[in-house]
């Protein structure tokens, strides 16, 4: 059974037909929000960071929100390979202590944990990241407006709530709750066009990455927000998946693109075909198609049926913490033998882009 399944964008295929793929074409690589999923992207992850992108020598952006930017910001620091491997093992170990008829951990000792957790991971090579001489990172986060401008436990429900209903009329309206805070590497324009939705840009720095990253992974009521991060307004900041679940952002002319040049295409480790802009989006299926938005895209994602040959039939996700308990042995093996599968997808690509056959392309 095949485990990888390739789509793309009309642009992107027909550039794929002419000229096949190669690493001197990609001019972004988006990481995702959606926790655990995340996970049985890792040996892509590797592949691409660690040997493929290595044979090209353009600049390319990395964009990422959640465990997206986690991934993302891995990716710059010197031995992907390794990088990733660590990443992998200490997001699957991670465990938080329950108190006696919990069935979840406190918002506050989960940021607390995983807060310490980042500048463990970080900690003596935030140069390595904030001075990549290819990759440019844009860590993307959430930031609450109005009554979300302070988390509170009456006000914090109450914005959601607004911010639910706004979105469901009208995304680009939910910029009155929360707007999209993007923290860039110094000097980086953002990749994508910003006319969507309600956005601001601030430059990454030493003083402001770990704050940054920590505030992209807080999903809200299950970390507390960061507030007040250095150099950017002052405010509560959240998961950047909020704003931007899968970062369906406007990429038509992303950085490196010339006409008639293969410069420029979106490549996209993903854990499914739908690319959903918000994560108040997620049950609102008329919101999951593609755009034009996505035109010179390259989506690399599971197949379903592969999917369901993983334990419990499904990828890793966050109702895990609740399935397993305190049982953390059989948590770890579980998502330990999904990621070790999930090397099919690495193995598949590798193979696909030395011929790049355009008829096992699908449409995105």
């Amino acid at each position: 059974m095949r485990a990888l399944r390739i789509y793309a964008g009309p642009r992107a295929r027909a550039h794929i037909g002419q000229n096949g793929l190669q690493p001197g074409d990609i001019g972004v690589v988006p990481g995702a929000a959606g926790g655990p999923k995340g996970l049985v992207l890792g040996p892509l992850d590797r592949f691409i960071f660690g040997d493929w992108l290595a044979a090209s020598g353009q600049p390319v952006h990395l964009v990422g929100a959640s465990i997206g930017a986690w991934r993302m910001a891995t990716a710059c620091l010197n031995d992907p390979v390794a990088a990733f491997s660590r990443l992998e093992h200490d997001y699957i170990h991670q465990d938080y202590a329950l108190a006696p008829g919990q069935k979840r951990p406190t918002a506050a000792h989960v940021s607390e944990r995983f807060g310490e957790n980042l500048r463990a991971f970080y900690g003596g090579r935030l140069g390595e990241v904030l001075g990549h001489d290819r990759y440019r990172l844009h860590i993307v986060t959430s930031r609450g407006r109005h009554l979300l401008g302070r988390e509170h436990g009456v006000r914090t429900p109450l914005g959601y709530l607004g911010a639910f209903l706004t979105n469901t009329v009208n995304r680009r309206a939910m910029g009155a709750w929360l707007e999209r805070v993007v923290f860039s590497s110094a000097g980086a324009a953002l990749p994508f066009g910003t006319r969507d939705y309600r956005t601001r840009q601030v430059p990454l720095s030493e003083a402001n990455f770990n704050a940054a990253l920590q505030a992209s992974c807080s999903i809200p009521f299950v970390l507390q927000a960061i507030h007040d991060i250095p150099g950017a307004p002052r405010g509560a900041y959240w998961d950047g998946g909020i704003t931007d679940y899968h970062l369906h952002l406007d990429y038509r002319q992303p950085p490196g693109a010339q006409p008639g040049q293969g410069a420029g295409i979106v490549l996209y480790p993903h854990f499914q075909k739908a690319v959903v802009p918000g994560w108040l989006d997620k049950g609102l299926r008329w919101r999951h198609g593609a755009t034009d938005f996505l035109d010179n895209m390259v989506v690399l994602a599971p197949d379903p049926q592969w999917v369901s040959t993983l334990p419990n039939g499904k990828l890793p996700d966050r109702n895990d913490f609740v399935r397993y308990g305190t049982d953390l042995r059989a948590r770890v093996k579980a998502w330990s033998a999904a990621v070790a599968a999930s090397a099919q997808l690495a193995d598949e690509f590798a193979q696909w882009v030395a011929q790049a056959d355009v008829s096992r392309v699908e449409a995105l």
